[in-house]
C-alpha cells in the first residue's frame, strides 16, 4: 500500500515514532493498529507483542521507519498482573469459553498456593494454548481447535523471572509475573491450577511493563486521538498567523 500525502503535523510519525498505548478490554491488538493508522494516515504501523482481547495494558505501537524496531521490543521481558480462578478449567484457558470441570478449593491453604509457584519459576517448558494464533501448516491453530480438530503443540522453553502471589481470595488468586517473550499467561494459569489438583484459568490480565516501558506512561486511544487533533490545530494556527 502506497503512502499518501499526510498532514504536516504528522510528518514525525512518518519518520518514525514509538507510541505507548493502554489497550482497552475487548480490542484486539490489530484493532489498535488499525485505529492509529486511521488517525495518523500512516501506512506503516505495527505493534510489538500481541495482547488478547480479554487482556488490557501496555501495547507498544511503532510507526514509519520505527517499525524496524519491533522485533527488538518484542524480545524484551514482560510484566503482567491479573487473576487466576481456581476450581475449574476452560477450553481456552481464559473466559473466552465457559468454565467446566468444577472442583472444590476449600481444602487449599495459602501456604500450598504460594509453594506451588516454585515449579513455575526459572527456565521451564510450556505448552501454548491450542486456542492461540500459533501457526501449523500456515494456519493459526485456533481455527482447527474451534472445529474440534485435535491440535498437538510441542512444549517450548520460556523463563519466568518472577511469579508472586499478591493476594488470595479463593477461588480468586491475584498474581504478578515477570517473564520472557513467548510466555502464555493463560497456559500458566491452566498449569498452575493443574498442579494444585483443582484446575484453573486466567480470569483477568493486564500487561504493566515491556522492558523499560511502563503502562504508567501509556495513553488511551482517545487521549492519543486528542493529542493528534491538538497538534494539527496548533500547526494550522501557526500557519494562519
Amino acid at each position: 500500500m502506497k503512502q499518501k500525502e499526510i498532514h504536516p503535523a504528522l510528518q514525525p510519525y512518518l519518520e518514525g515514532k514509538v507510541i505507548l498505548i493502554d489497550k482497552p478490554l475487548e480490542w484486539t491488538s490489530f484493532d489498535v493498529v488499525r485505529k492509529i493508522r486511521n488517525i495518523t494516515r500512516i501506512v506503516k504501523v505495527g505493534h510489538a507483542g500481541t495482547l488478547d482481547p480479554l487482556a488490557s495494558g501496555l501495547l507498544i505501537v511503532c510507526t514509519g521507519k520505527f517499525t524496524k524496531k519491533i522485533n527488538g521490543y518484542m524480545g524484551m521481558e514482560k510484566e503482567y498482573k491479573g487473576t487466576f480462578t481456581l476450581g475449574a478449567t476452560t477450553p481456552t484457558y481464559d473466559l473466552e469459553s465457559e468454565p467446566e470441570n468444577h472442583y472444590t478449593v476449600d481444602h487449599l491453604t495459602a501456604q500450598q498456593i504460594q509453594a506451588a509457584t516454585a515449579a513455575f519459576t526459572g527456565l521451564i517448558m510450556q505448552v501454548p494454548p491450542i486456542h492461540s494464533a500459533i501457526k501449523q501448516d500456515g494456519k493459526p491453530v485456533y481455527l482447527a481447535a474451534r472445529k474440534g480438530i485435535d491440535v498437538v503443540l510441542e512444549p517450548r522453553p520460556i523463563t519466568i523471572y518472577s511469579f508472586v502471589i499478591e493476594a488470595i481470595e479463593l477461588p480468586i488468586v491475584h498474581f504478578k509475573v515477570v517473564c520472557s517473550t513467548g510466555t502464555y499467561i493463560r497456559s500458566l494459569a491452566h498449569d498452575f491450577g493443574k498442579s494444585l489438583g483443582v484446575g484453573g484459568y486466567m480470569s483477568s490480565l493486564r500487561r504493566t511493563r515491556i522492558g523499560e516501558f511502563s503502562v504508567n506512561h501509556a495513553m488511551s486511544l482517545l487521549g492519543f486521538e486528542s493529542e493528534i487533533l491538538q497538534m494539527k490545530k496548533c500547526l494550522e494556527g501557526e500557519t494562519d498567523s
